[in-house]
């Protein structure tokens, strides 16, 4: 059986800094980085390559800052 895995790219000049997508993550692999963006917000960037690209934070992200992409690989 075929596995999807995911990645995440995160507009991090338009991200506000909201967390909702962090809440929304299954495999906690978004966090809030320490820096911020031009616009002076904290942004939310990946953490980890846990990502099965269920889509949950492009879903809830209320800027549309998120785009998620799904691969699907033979099974080991």
């Amino acid at each position: 059986m075929a596995k999807m895995i995911g990645d995440i790219v995160i507009d991090i000049e338009r991200c506000k800094g909201c967390e909702v997508c962090i809440a929304a993550c299954p495999f906690e692999v978004i966090a809030m980085s320490e820096d911020v963006n031009s616009k002076g917000y904290r942004f939310a960037t990946k953490v980890n390559d846990k990502c099965t690209g269920c889509t949950n934070c492009a879903i809830v992200c209320p800027d549309g800052v998120i785009t998620v992409y799904r691969v699907k690989v033979a099974a080991e």
